[in-house]
């Protein structure tokens, strides 16, 4: 995976999913070959070559124009996320052979995490690693601080283990979506990380579903939205999901599943919290390692 790979992938993907009709461009009897927009009607309606729209798409175009990407977004219907996605991907990139230096959670933003005893909470990085976890969100999801550090991973979590996740929250094929969709934000930020080339092999090597999602190539970053979780102690809850960045590093994003007050589901986020602490002062010194393992019985 490298930069012109993952532009050629999305620009083909956007094509593919309109018609010749929704772009108004006039069709004739007999099969086309290609789904959704030829190359040559993308051009065509962009107003460019179709050379220069072919050595676009195949990342062979130098200093691209802002009008010449406004142009080729427009066609394409492209929504704000991906329009800047697609300026991610057609910016130089400078050339850095020394290895990122691994993510670390400020002291602050980690105390912040254990202050919050009413939502379960993480701090995520680069590649949906999860850098940091208070105990809500250990005994919510998983205790991701007691995992191996290259297990410390939403996607790798989430695709490792398909029949927990699906047992985990209700709108499964949604939270696919969209873990899949901010790898490929984070692909468009760092093109050329190796760490991120590695995770998405293993993962494709893994699951049908993540190499179906990763081919229609979603582009979407963390926000806000409703999850609904299953957990085997406490039924079926409905939380408030929040991702908000950390100011002093764009690559980090505190993560809260949190209820309304007084309702059902802050009574069994209390419950999960008690439950956590109890089993991590027994007098055994048991901790949970993964929600398989952790949770009891319904």
């Amino acid at each position: 995976m490298d930069r012109r790979s993952e532009l050629a992938d999305f620009l083909r993907s956007r094509r593919a999913r309109l018609s010749p009709e929704d772009a108004g461009v006039a069709t004739y009897l007999g099969r086309r070959r290609v789904n959704g927009l030829r190359r040559e009607e993308v051009a065509q309606l962009a107003g460019v070559s179709v050379d220069y729209y072919v050595r676009l798409e195949q990342g062979r175009a130098e200093r691209v124009s802002e009008a010449v990407l406004d142009a080729v977004a427009r066609v394409l219907r492209l929504d704000a996320q991906e329009r800047a996605h697609l300026y991610q991907l057609t910016r130089p990139v400078r050339s850095n052979r020394r290895p990122a230096a691994p993510q670390r959670v400020r002291p602050s933003l980690r105390h912040l995490l254990d202050a919050m005893t009413d939502a379960a909470v993480y701090v995520v990085g680069r590649r949906t690693d999860v850098l940091a976890t208070n105990h809500l969100g250990a005994a919510l999801i998983a205790d991701f601080d007691a995992l191996p550090v290259r297990e410390r991973n939403f996607a790798r979590f989430f695709f490792s283990d398909e029949a927990l996740a699906r047992e985990l929250w209700v709108d499964w094929p949604a939270k696919a979506a969209d873990l899949v969709a901010f790898l490929h934000v984070d692909a468009g930020r760092h093109p050329e990380d190796p760490a991120l080339a590695e995770l998405v092999g293993d993962l494709s090597m893994r699951s049908e579903l993540f190499r179906r999602l990763w081919a229609d190539h979603p582009v979407r970053d963390k926000g806000h939205a409703t999850a609904t979780v299953r957990h085997p102690m406490v039924g079926v809850i409905e939380l408030a999901y929040e991702a908000l960045g950390v100011p002093d590093d764009p690559d980090q994003v505190l993560v809260t599943y949190s209820a309304v007050p007084g309702s059902s589901a802050a009574d069994a986020l209390r419950l999960l919290a008690s439950w956590y602490e109890d089993r991590r002062v027994a007098p055994n010194g048991d901790q949970p390692a993964r929600p398989a393992q952790a949770w009891p019985e319904a």
